[in-house]
């Protein structure tokens, strides 16, 4: 994340090669629709909000943040760019 080295072998981006690769990755929740009305929030009983309220105080900030949105930031090189294309997630079947 520094762009001087990949963040995948290590290797020097600026000293051993011509370009480099950004690789942005936006994690967030999908909820649908994305719009909250006021009936919505009317229609939510006291009891559904303490249920809420006592899950989110179990968790820290960061766990509270990374169920809404987290984004990621990765410098690559060459070869590394080509692997990270081929299976962006590993794992994971291409032909899904």
């Amino acid at each position: 994340m520094d762009g001087i080295c990949c963040d995948r072998c290590g290797k020097g981006l600026l000293l051993d090669e011509d370009v480099r690769y950004q690789v942005h990755i936006i994690v967030q929740a999908a909820y649908d629709p994305m719009e909250i009305t006021r009936e919505d929030l009317q229609k939510t009983s006291s009891s559904t909000w303490k249920a809420l309220l006592d899950r989110l105080e179990n968790l820290t900030e960061k766990e509270a943040q990374d169920q809404v949105h987290r984004e990621l930031q990765f410098d690559l090189c060459p070869p590394c760019q080509k692997l990270y294309l081929e299976m962006p997630l590993p794992g994971l079947s291409e032909s899904r």
